[in-house]
């Protein structure tokens, strides 16, 4: 209450919670015919099932609970154990359960309502009815206790509040209102004798119990009515809440009594229509919804959420007459447009009205309607019958709002003065309704989509027509991402296209929705699109690989759809639903499958997010597709025509034609000393004092002649490679040379020559394993580092051998050729990219 920020939210029932009551322990909340507690405020830790109809009324009863269903079931529960206490049933006729109140310093004893009027004193736990009231001749809608022990307040359905004693079943005070029957009561605790009353069409009235009289009245506290109300013990605080979605904590500080709002959470009381995101940190969304409201909510905390209110034709006037007689208030927002640049000096969101020429500016800073309206002037003086306002858009520097008519007309309006800057075209701009308007993000180009089934292009600032295109079918909507100058289209025949705004050309086609589109949105990088339809479906379309990635049902139609501009969340609403539902990206924690989805993919049904943790069927499918793709391995060769290298690292072969320079230095300066070792038992000389012997100079008897048959061993590379002369299969002695340093490839090597105990024939199969290399194109850098060490060792040998010699020249023109080729491509990009670094754009 202090800061009306959640505390706790609890997880989900499975249906609506119809009734609501807590102790100090427990929070008791039914759905149907089932009731359940619920501790720490999150999880079920008690139901109750044992009614068989809706159960409409709770009272918390020390141990136990006390819960009452329509057929006038009154069942007393033992909290912990579960079990039935009491079960009493009332006649229907005579006596239908109304109201429930256990009266303070009452042992054991509940007062019950009834629709007949009349009340009823009960002992629960000897099951005795003490004592009737015979009541007010009007049904009892609530009870209430006063601060005074004895006293109740007693709310009928002739709008009466009856102040009545128990002990002496006298009425102390009555009090009417005209407002229809009593929803909720509560008195004042803190040393004022003030009761509140709220009532069905959001009205409180403010009682003074001293002077039996009306204090004061707070109208329009609420649109819809009142459903419950409290005051904050010992405190001037009243807390209230409605079904228009809002909870509103008042405090009575002012004179004469009258409360103001402190602190209020609210949302719309009818379902969104259109959200947006509001600038570049995806903190904020913008929502219009059907109750004439636009709304600005957080995604980080609610007590940065605020509304701009509901649009008015001339607010002076709607303040005098209220909420409720309101002629004045416009008509819902259908579609918006906002930008964040120059928002602190002007209006920065401009708004179209169903069925109303007329668009509105909106100030975000002020959080309040802007100060002009935006219509072309020959409708100034009167209002065209069936033309409205069906587009709008905004440039990205906040300067202009462009605005599409029913009649096909386009105009520019000037945000900082509303002063009509121009239109497109001589009379109109398309020949049918505007369902589209977009600016390039440099004020150069404005697109614009009609009926008819054209997309036009126009000069922004000279207004002449650069470019028309026909389409293949009537569009819905338009969506430019401005960043990448891509357009999405939506056609009345349910499906997408993009199309390029630099060539003018369509280069993505997409079908597959069953139902209407009813928004798009990019995602910030613009290489998906996401799409919401009627068929209750959303998509995700990967625009390079034009293929449909993501694919899921929910049970409400999506009827907005708007993408974060850092990417973390996709915002939803849905068809009559209140709230804006959060998607998370999961492709920014967690390695996703993007893969084509195959074209008999049946999506499952998702259900929207809540704060309820659910397991998704999905979730396990992407965890296969994830360690799919964690174990796929890269082939060595992407293609054959590719100069492929290998992936060894730089140090296996880019040195090996400076091997004797790192030898020389590397050489150390004195041979090291091997050092002695000493035997585990020390000898020692005999005698008194205890002396080492010393040791004796060995003899160093090792050989110095080398043994040759260590030399005359042929290696394994020596063997493969005698063995690929006649089979011709080079694949082995490579794999083997590439898993060799390159000290030992160097030996390898010089073992190929005839002094090295090699052969003329080795070193053959030596270059035709290079010329394999060359023809496959893979492995190219080692190809050139072998031959360069090989040509490097064996150059005289190869001058003397013409069998060798024809092999060399063989690979030489092989060499050029893919170099050549090589060489081509790398001068091309030089080129490009040498122009891109100097050219002047």
């Amino acid at each position: 209450v202090n800061k009306l920020g959640i505390v706790a939210v609890s997880n989900a029932l499975p249906q609506d919670i119809t009734c609501l009551a807590a102790d100090r322990m427990l929070i008791f909340a039914s759905y149907d015919n089932i009731l359940h507690a619920f501790a720490r405020n999150k999880e079920v830790v008690h139901t109750y099932e044992g009614h068989k109809a809706r159960i409409h009324l709770l009272q918390p009863f020390g141990d136990h609970v006390i819960s009452v269903d329509v057929d006038n079931v009154l069942i007393v529960w033992n909290t912990q154990s579960e079990e039935e206490y009491l079960q009493v049933g009332f006649d229907k006729a005579t006596f239908a359960v109304s109201a429930i109140l256990h009266p303070s310093t009452y042992l054991n004893k509940i007062l019950l309502g009834s629709e007949q009027g009349s009340l009823q004193l009960w002992n629960i736990k000897s099951n005795k009815l003490l004592y009737s009231f015979p009541g007010w001749h009007s049904a009892v809608t609530t009870l209430e206790q006063a601060p005074a022990v004895d006293v109740v307040a007693v709310g009928l359905v002739s709008g009466h509040i009856i102040v009545h004693n128990i002990k002496f079943d006298e009425t102390l005070m009555k009090f009417q209102q005209d407002w229809g029957p009593i929803t909720a009561i509560s008195f004042r605790t803190d040393g004022h004798p003030v009761m509140a009353a709220g009532s069905p069409i959001g009205h409180i009235a403010l009682w003074d119990l001293e002077e039996k009289k009306l204090m004061c009245q707070m109208q329009d506290a609420h649109s819809t009515a009142i459903a419950g109300m409290s005051f904050v013990p010992g405190e001037p605080l009243l807390i209230t809440n409605g079904a228009d979605n809002a909870i509103r904590v008042w405090i009575f500080d002012g004179p004469g009594g009258t409360g103001r709002v402190l602190r209020s959470r609210m949302g719309h009381s009818a379902p969104p229509t259109k959200i947006r995101y509001h600038g570049q940190n995806g903190e904020q969304i913008l929502s219009a919804g059907q109750d004439g409201t636009l709304q600005s909510f957080s995604t980080v905390h609610e007590k940065f959420n605020k509304s701009l209110g509901r649009g008015s034709i001339n607010k002076k006037k709607s303040k005098k007459k209220g909420l409720k007689l309101d002629t004045m208030a416009l008509p819902p927002i259908t579609v918006f447009a906002s930008e964040v640049a120059h928002q602190s000096d002007w209006d920065s969101i401009v708004a179209c009205h169903q069925g109303y020429i007329t668009c509105t500016t909106w100030n975000y800073q002020k959080t309040s309607m802007g100060a002009h309206k935006l219509k072309p002037e020959e409708f100034s003086k009167h209002k065209p019958i069936d033309v409205y306002a069906t587009a709008v858009d905004i440039t990205s520097c906040g300067n202009f709002a462009v605005i599409g008519l029913s009649t096909g007309r386009v105009d520019v309006y000037n945000m900082q003065s509303g002063i009509h800057r121009g239109c497109y075209g001589k009379e109109r701009a398309h020949e049918g309704a505007i369902r589209g308007v977009a600016v390039d993000g440099l004020n150069q180009l404005i697109i614009t989509a009609g009926s008819e089934g054209l997309i036009k292009f126009w000069k922004f600032k000279t207004k002449d027509l650069v470019y028309s295109t026909e389409l293949s079918s009537s569009p819905s909507g338009i969506l430019l991402h401005r960043d990448s100058g891509i357009l999405g289209i939506a056609f009345d025949d349910f499906s997408i296209s993009v199309l390029d705004i630099e060539t003018r050309k369509i280069v993505r086609t997409f079908s597959g929705h069953h139902g209407r589109i009813n928004d798009m949105t990019f995602s910030p990088d613009g290489r998906w699109l996401i799409t919401s339809s009627m068929d209750c479906t959303i998509k995700t379309w990967d625009l390079p690989s034009g293929c449909l990635i993501d694919c899921f049902l929910i049970d409400s139609a999506a009827v907005s759809l708007a993408m974060s501009p850092t990417g973390d969340f996709l915002a939803s609403t849905h068809v009559d639903d209140l709230g804006i539902y959060l998607w998370s990206n999961r492709s920014l924690y967690s390695l996703v499958s993007l893969r084509p989805l195959p074209a008999d993919y049946e999506p499952s049904m998702v259900t929207r997010p809540s704060t309820c943790p659910v397991q998704d069927v999905d979730v396990v499918e992407d965890e296969e597709t994830c360690d799919e793709m964690i174990e796929y391995v890269s082939p060595e060769q992407l293609g054959e025509q590719l100069v492929t290298l290998s992936s060894l690292p730089e140090s296996r072969w880019k040195n090996l034609l400076s091997l004797d320079i790192i030898k020389k230095k590397n050489k150390p300066r004195e041979p090291p000393k091997v050092p002695k070792s000493a035997p585990f038992f020390i000898p020692t000389v005999p005698g008194l004092i205890p002396r080492y012997v010393a040791p004796e100079e060995e003899n160093d008897t090792q050989s110095k002649v080398v043994n040759l048959g260590v030399l005359a061993q042929k290696s394994d590379f020596y063997i493969r490679l005698e063995e690929a002369l006649s089979t011709n299969e080079y694949t082995t002695p490579l794999n083997l040379l590439k898993s060799l340093g390159p000290s030992h490839i160097e030996i390898e090597l010089r073992g190929l020559a005839p002094e090295g105990g090699g052969s003329t024939e080795v070193m053959l199969s030596f270059l035709r394993m290079i010329g394999m290399m060359l023809n496959k194109k893979y492995n190219f850098e080692l190809a050139q580092a072998y031959l360069a060490l090989f040509l490097k060792l064996h150059l005289k040998i190869l001058s003397s051998e013409p069998n060798l010699l024809e092999e060399v020249s063989r690979l030489s023109t092989q060499l050029k050729e893919t170099w050549i080729h090589l060489q081509t491509l790398f001068n091309q990009s030089l080129c490009v990219l040498t122009y891109m670094k100097s050219a002047l754009l």
